[in-house]
């Protein structure tokens, strides 16, 4: 039973990681929209790439633009951020399972061995 259990956990600690992942790159994201809001905000010209291309494009375009995408970027932070929360409780509550039933059969066998001695 432990042994599912331990394998559960690590499944979790797995997921956890890759929400972890997927969060900082979509901060990293974040941070980029923002300093090309900044960017676009003092800039006169703005330039947007389209395949291989730069094209010229009004300012208040590309900043509607990208606050869209960050806008975006963020809601999608948000839920990777409830997801960590839930798979940081149940990796919590699983590893309190498997300490129990560790100890539990623990317990056991030192019951076990005592059982031994005294035949």
């Amino acid at each position: 039973m432990a042994s599912s259990k331990i394998s559960q956990l690590q499944q979790l600690q797995q997921n956890l990681q890759n929400v972890l992942i997927q969060k900082q790159q979509l901060q990293n994201q974040i941070v980029e929209y923002d300093s090309a809001l900044t960017e676009l905000k003092t800039t006169e010209k703005a330039y947007k790439i389209v395949g291989k291309i730069m094209l010229s494009s009004p300012k208040e375009e590309l900043i509607r633009e990208v606050e869209e995408k960050k806008e975006v970027s963020e809601l999608r932070l948000k839920n990777f951020t409830q997801q960590e929360e839930k798979l940081q409780q149940n990796f919590q509550q699983v590893q309190q399972e498997v300490m129990s039933e560790l100890q539990q059969e623990k317990k056991h066998d030192k019951k076990s061995d005592y059982s031994l001695k005294v035949y």
